[in-house]
């Protein structure tokens, strides 16, 4: 191992320690920007935003039937102009981006009663967004009055602490979680209801935006890794600590209103963490070790003398002793001889060659699989 890896490898290890005075696994009853500041700087790997939407409410809405809306009216949602909305929001994000790690993310989730200030309101203050997702709502709440668009989906966004940031994000789960094809950006899940609702000491709900563990098991999937730091400055009845406890990810919440807080405690005490080997994940490409072509003739997983071809059977090659192979006249690599009977500049030649098995073609990178499952 050289110097610069080395250096590295020490940096990483230290950004993963945990400050000691660090709370993970509590719940901060104060307000979210002097929670926050409280925190030294660079000790968190992932904040989960779900702030306030201002939602401007002129008054109570009833279905057609007459019975009313249980809407959103409480105070926390209530602010005098969109400059005192603007004023906090740049607060709380200041004090997000001081105590993300370098490498770590921003997810904030909102409407189009907010998100678009608090879009512009990140870029200003240094984070760089990495993409916008689109929560489709498969049960949304219809438009009673008839005057709009039923407003179906919530945005969120999510940002880098810094253009330069090495973020987290586990690609090939996520492309497995989607039946392997990759993840897009509009995700279509259900609001929360029925027993996954945390209700009130007399049985309504407790929180009026509580949002589905589905997505929040999405999201920290994607950007975190087991024993990462999660913290989430708008807590309500806890949805963010209880997935972090089951992906066996580490948490800290911050939420001011007490009836919250009850809520949420009991909730994340009564959730269980989820096997050790079932938190497993599959590892990015660059996170697994490089194994070359030869290392598959080698163990006699692949036969010098074995034909491959392509998915659609146009070319075949013949495998030599020494892990090239041979096609159209030429001999080199499985990347190089892909490349040469396309007419292309590259080839991953992993995916694109196949070799006969039980009557299927089966992909070298499936034996590549089978042969780094060996090695553990």
């Amino acid at each position: 191992m050289n110097m610069a890896t080395r250096i590295a490898t020490a940096e990483r290890r230290a950004q993963r320690a945990l400050p000691i005075d660090l709370p993970v696994g509590q719940i901060l009853q104060r307000d979210c920007v002097e929670a926050m500041a409280a925190l030294p700087d660079a000790c968190v790997d992932m904040i989960f935003a779900d702030p306030p939407y201002n939602l401007q409410l002129g008054g109570d809405l009833f279905r057609p039937e007459g019975s009313r809306v249980d809407a959103v009216d409480d105070d926390w949602d209530k602010f005098d102009t969109f400059e005192a909305y603007d004023r906090f929001t740049r607060a709380w994000l200041r004090e997000a981006r001081r105590i993300l790690k370098p490498n770590g993310t921003l997810w904030v989730i909102g409407s189009y009663h907010n998100i678009f200030r608090v879009g512009a309101a990140l870029q200003d203050i240094g984070y760089w967004i990495l993409n916008d997702i689109i929560w489709r709502k498969s049960n949304p709440m219809p438009n009673f009055r008839g005057t709009r668009f039923t407003n179906a989906h919530e945005t969120l966004i999510w940002a880098s602490r810094s253009e330069d940031s090495r973020y987290t994000f586990n690609y090939r789960a996520m492309k497995a979680l989607n039946d392997e094809l990759q993840m897009r950006s509009d995700w279509v899940i259900p609001i929360c209801s029925g027993g996954e609702r945390a209700k009130d000491g007399e049985g309504g709900k407790a929180h009026p935006t509580q949002k589905p563990e589905a997505l929040l098991y999405r999201v920290l999937l994607a950007c975190t890794n087991k024993g990462d730091v999660v913290l989430d400055p708008f807590f309500g009845t806890g949805t963010t600590g209880a997935v972090a406890r089951r992906l066996g990810r580490q948490w800290i919440g911050i939420e001011r209103e007490s009836r919250y807080v009850k809520v949420a405690r009991a909730r994340i005490d009564s959730t269980l963490e989820l096997d050790e080997s079932a938190m497993k994940i599959m590892p990015s490409r660059a996170a697994q070790p490089k194994v070359p072509f030869g290392a598959l003739v080698e163990s006699g997983l692949i036969v010098p003398g074995t034909t491959v071809t392509d998915a659609r059977r146009r070319w075949t090659a013949r495998v030599r002793a020494d892990a090239t192979i041979d096609a159209i006249g030429q001999q080199g690599s499985i990347h190089k001889i892909g490349a040469a009977v396309q007419g292309a500049p590259s080839c991953n030649g992993w995916t694109f060659w196949h070799m006969e098995d039980a009557g299927r073609l089966v992909p070298l990178d499936a034996l590549r699989q089978q042969y780094l499952a060996a090695l553990g």
